[in-house]
């Protein structure tokens, strides 16, 4: 385990880590608390990126990055829309339906690694990511957007759409592959 311990991995775990400061930053009554909690958010965002460009690069793929790397991606996202509910910026409705599609798709990724199959991310669930992503930013900070304020629901009926979308999509290429698979 410790030699798997390397740069990309560790981007993984600090995006981990700012996830109780981001929810903490968000939902206590700091001044600049929605500058503050963007910068949090798209550090570990930025550590998304990184880490894969990285392991990549450098040869560093290891099986810890990529049981870790998918998991650490919907704790962000997940506590960031939950802790949205929470200040009654986005609907519950919309985070129960984006939070469970990610539990789904965790699911299904899960059972394929245990039967030793790899499910790829697509396209449409890298859209989705993005449009995550510009949506939880513009909800943080929504309240200073001034006249510009309604881009925030709107970008999160985009990532709504495509995380939906993806999901489906995602369901459909691979679910029966996985539920099918014999050893």
């Amino acid at each position: 385990m410790l030699s798997q311990l390397n740069l990309p991995n560790l981007l993984t775990i600090s995006r981990i880590l700012l996830v109780p400061i981001l929810v903490v930053i968000l939902l206590t009554e700091v001044d600049g608390k929605e500058f503050i909690g963007l910068t949090i958010f798209l550090v570990a965002a930025l550590t998304d990126f990184l880490d894969g460009f990285l392991a990549r690069r450098r040869r560093q793929v290891t099986q810890l990055g990529k049981l870790l790397d998918p998991a650490a991606d919907k704790i962000l996202t997940s506590a960031a829309f939950i802790s949205l509910v929470g200040l009654d910026l986005a609907p519950a409705w919309m985070v129960v339906i984006i939070v469970s599609r990610e539990f789904a798709v965790s699911t299904l990724r899960s059972l394929a690694a245990s039967q030793n199959l790899v499910l790829a991310a697509g396209t449409s669930g890298k859209i989705k990511t993005t449009s995550q992503i510009v949506a939880i930013s513009l909800l943080i900070v929504s309240s200073k957007l001034g006249s510009l304020q309604q881009l925030a629901p709107i970008a999160l009926w985009i990532a709504l759409f495509f995380t939906i979308y993806s999901g489906i999509e995602y369901l459909v290429l691979h679910g029966r592959r996985v539920l099918t698979h014999q050893e």
